[in-house]
């Protein structure tokens, strides 16, 4: 039986994934661990039986067997590097209130700069995911000049410059996955903040507790007076608007650069909102019956609600902005809702280039 100490960002699924074995196997070699959504933490001891019961086959990317957070975003970008250097630039746009690193994919060479996000939310970090396999898949067809779907990358990528940061919360990602324990620089706060409980499917704030789309000064007041009043795991707006260091990432890339529209995803309703005040232009209602065409999501003029991302970029810039709800059900959804998130999705990624 071999011994492995769980590392930062490990869960039952990765671990299992390393040594090619099932989840089960790894708790019926580990009595101490009793379902696969149970949280280690780095140091702890498992056993690893040594026969591997995960047989060698060609997967899907489109299959979702295991968490994605900040450690998988490095790895990704280790084998991006390697295999893709000359198609894209990758930029570090900030960090985190840990320190982790928030990143900035740019690929394409023309004039027209367009913006995706993700992972704002921690318990959403399925949009993580979802952008980055829309990523991979994109820098494949731009390298070897074919066709994704009927969409010509090649041509599309020469008129336009795509940025995607698909990790605005890796802390807050990172503490849905693995919990908290007693060394985490954030143990009391964070177990404060949570009242007591020490499950965090629930938790969409960024580490601090401060969720990360209330942070925006379009509307701040009205959403902060509505909203919670201390740190909480979702919609405290803060003490003020752009007081987090993630936030201040994407307003100072929003800053330098001239997008003429934004999608941030996120993952609850399956629709699109795709207004703020009645300040976004005539143009917007077009573009978002194009995104609705291809995905089946539901066009939805405004939620209702303020100090969005979106909110913020449309009040700013007069330009169309849209957020994209890309799953139904209860966060974090489950692995298996990715098939069809990918499904809905790949198409109107590829459609928001061409707007």
């Amino acid at each position: 039986m071999q011994k492995y100490f769980v590392r930062e960002g490990d869960t039952i699924h990765k671990v299992a994934q390393r040594f090619q074995i099932r989840p089960l196997d790894l708790l019926v070699a580990n009595k101490h661990i009793y379902s696969e959504s149970e949280y280690i933490y780095p140091g702890d001891q498992l056993n690893i039986p040594e026969e591997k019961t995960i047989l060698k086959r060609v997967s899907s990317p489109y299959t979702c067997n295991m968490e994605y957070g900040p450690k998988d975003l490095e790895e990704d970008i280790k084998k991006i590097r390697k295999h893709y250097s000359s198609a894209l630039s990758i930029q570090k746009i900030g960090n985190s209130v840990m320190g982790k690193p928030i990143y900035a994919f740019v690929i394409g060479t023309g004039k027209k700069e367009v913006f995706y996000s993700g992972g704002w939310h921690a318990n959403e970090w399925m949009t993580s995911k979802f952008l980055m396999v829309f990523l991979k898949k994109l820098l494949q067809c731009y390298r070897s000049n074919l066709s994704f779907f009927h969409y010509n990358i090649s041509e599309i990528l020469s008129r336009i410059k795509l940025y995607i940061v698909p990790m605005v919360n890796p802390d807050g990602i990172e503490l849905v996955h693995q919990g908290i324990y007693e060394e985490h620089p954030f143990f009391d706060s964070v177990v404060k903040i949570n009242k007591g409980a020490r499950r965090f499917d629930h938790w969409s704030s960024n580490i601090r507790g401060v969720d990360l789309n209330h942070q925006w000064p379009a509307g701040w007041d009205v959403e902060a007076k509505e909203s919670p009043q201390v740190p909480w795991p979702r919609h405290y707006s803060g003490r003020a608007p752009l007081t987090e260091p993630e936030v201040k990432a994407i307003y100072h890339l929003t800053q330098r650069h001239n997008f003429a529209y934004v999608l941030a995803f996120h993952s609850q309703g399956q629709v699109i909102y795709w207004g703020y005040k009645n300040l976004e232009p005539n143009k917007s209602q077009e573009m978002v019956e194009q995104l609705s065409l291809v995905s089946s999501y539901e066009p939805i003029r405004t939620a209702d609600s303020d100090g969005g991302y979106k909110d913020w970029f449309i009040q700013e810039t007069g330009r169309p902005g849209f957020t994209i709800e890309i799953g139904v059900g209860t966060n974090p959804l489950p692995f298996s809702a990715f098939e069809e998130i990918w499904s809905n999705n790949s198409l109107l990624a590829l459609e928001g280039l061409i707007l």
